[in-house]
């Protein structure tokens, strides 16, 4: 089961599924945005009805005009006891908070990551085709415990 998180008037989706292991393993999240055009116009979602939706439409599997993107599964590191990512010294500090997002298609290129650096900081990098401010209501959605660790 997943859970609609967010919605910006930029029509952005992210969902969080739910995790067996509860709030113990990581989380797996995915992030619906219109896909844009070489001309840098975004696609434009005018459902007439809930089917029609960018979140119905990729529940079925129609992608077409929309640009996935999902955290990059982290692997168990049994020395550490942990789950890791490398994300090339830009976070320190270990949190069930990092993330590192990937379209499927291009696993090995990283478009936003976030993590933990200090107490109460965090690092946010990513590049186009996400604004900063689809990029920082990504980052957000990490606080929400109660919705993202359910």
């Amino acid at each position: 089961s997943s859970r609609v998180l967010w919605t910006l008037a930029v029509t952005q989706f992210i969902l969080y599924e739910t995790n067996i292991l509860g709030t113990k393993g990581p989380r797996k999240m995915s992030v619906l945005l219109p896909r844009v055009d070489d001309d840098g116009n975004r696609h434009s979602y005018r459902p007439l009805n809930e089917s029609e939706s960018m979140v119905e439409r990729y529940r079925t599997n129609d992608t077409e005009n929309m640009f996935v993107l999902k955290n990059k599964q982290p692997v168990w590191n049994e020395q550490l006891r942990a789950y890791v990512l490398n994300f090339n010294g830009r976070v320190t500090q270990a949190s069930v908070k990092n993330f590192q997002l990937v379209d499927p298609e291009q696993p090995n290129f990283v478009y936003l990551q976030f993590g933990k650096v200090d107490e109460n900081l965090f690092n946010l990098d990513f590049c186009g085709p996400l604004s900063i401010l689809q990029a920082f209501g990504i980052a957000l959605s990490a606080f929400d415990n109660k919705l993202a660790c359910e």
